[in-house]
């Protein structure tokens, strides 16, 4: 909400903004109403109890700030925290000696599936808030080449090895029974044909070829393509997010409440929810933040969350983040998630 106009009240903006911003940091740091005597300390303003009183019933009136019932004092709105963010917020980055813990921490780890839950504990430690990871969408993966192999009671082991040499092993529950020979045949038309491509793209081929050539196409090429179909759709099922940390968000007062921790907890474990949220900043650069409400996701209407995608050659795997109570410490934590999810993808190249 934009500060109310007028042709006197340049002077008194600036001065209430700089209050806002004493107010919302003396609020992140303590967790208590700010009162009038403990803002002008804070301010370090020598100015009349009453002045500061009009000066928070400003505040109040934008829509900035609210009064609890049981306290004098105000705490921020979701509409104070956006503008001391998007307005009046000093960001603290990173030391050199941080950085490095971080890319240590994130560089002992071995497969790309560790490297991710390692970054979620990472993020969660170090802000002591939860924290999250996307798993990279699978059907964003360039196919190298498949493979199938018989096994008992009409299985097929299918393995899809990826550009990035990520080998993905899949069971398969076929109609028959296939012979080794047969299956080699298979894989040999698949490679050709899909060799290269997104899974994604894979997916709308196989859709294609199987709606345009039914008529034309021989036996061997349509149980390829089924095949095929259901080594892309147990893929695409498995996209999720890891999450640690939870139980950090039970050491904040405003969110401790049982009903409400019980939300949070519900959400954390079915995940959708969340894992829309995330995947809706794929597409977003940079780090994302959202407060409160603004995340359209009411479990997290007390909660803010920071986000930022990270990349692998130059391309957008997944996104990360934290997860915390709306009065969390934006100037550390924008920095923290921004260099995580760098470092996360520089590990991941490396893999």
């Amino acid at each position: 909400m934009a500060p109310r106009k007028s042709s006197s009240e340049g002077v008194v903006n600036e001065r209430s903004m700089h209050f806002l911003k004493v107010l919302i940091e003396r609020y992140i740091r303590d967790g208590e109403p700010v009162g009038s005597r403990t803002l002008a300390r804070d301010a370090a303003a020598d100015l009349s109890p009453a002045t500061i009183r009009n000066v928070m019933s400003d505040l109040e009136e934008m829509g900035l700030v609210s009064s609890p019932h049981t306290s004098a004092g105000r705490v921020p709105t979701v509409h104070g925290y956006r503008l001391f963010v998007d307005s009046l917020l000093t960001l603290r980055p990173l030391d050199l000696e941080q950085v490095e813990s971080l890319r240590h921490q994130l560089g002992v780890v071995e497969s790309p599936s560790e490297l991710l839950g390692s970054a979620s504990r990472l993020l969660s430690s170090v802000s002591h808030m939860a924290g999250v990871v996307t798993i990279p969408r699978r059907d964003q993966a360039a196919v190298d080449h498949l493979d199938f192999l018989p096994m008992s009671e009409n299985r097929v082991l299918a393995i899809l090895v990826t550009k990035e040499d990520e080998v993905i092993n899949q069971i398969l529950h076929a109609k028959k029974p296939f012979e080794r020979a047969e299956l080699e045949r298979f894989a040999n038309y698949l490679n050709a044909e899909f060799s290269g491509l997104t899974l994604g793209q894979m997916r709308d081929k196989v859709l294609q070829r199987m709606k345009d050539n039914r008529a034309e196409m021989d036996r061997m090429m349509r149980q390829a393509l089924h095949l095929a179909g259901e080594v892309i759709q147990a893929q695409e099922a498995e996209e999720d997010c890891l999450i640690a940390g939870q139980t950090n968000l039970m050491d904040f007062n405003e969110l401790s409440e049982m009903s409400r921790l019980r939300d949070l907890f519900d959400a954390f474990s079915q995940k959708q929810g969340i894992l829309h949220l995330l995947e809706g900043c794929l597409n977003e650069e940079g780090v994302q933040i959202f407060i409160g409400e603004e995340s359209g996701f009411h479990q997290l209407d007390r909660c803010s969350v920071i986000t930022a995608p990270y990349e692998v050659d130059d391309r957008v795997v997944g996104v990360l983040g934290v997860i915390g109570p709306t009065r969390m410490a934006y100037d550390r934590m924008i920095p923290l998630v921004d260099v995580t999810a760098r470092l996360l993808g520089a590990a991941l190249k490396h893999r």
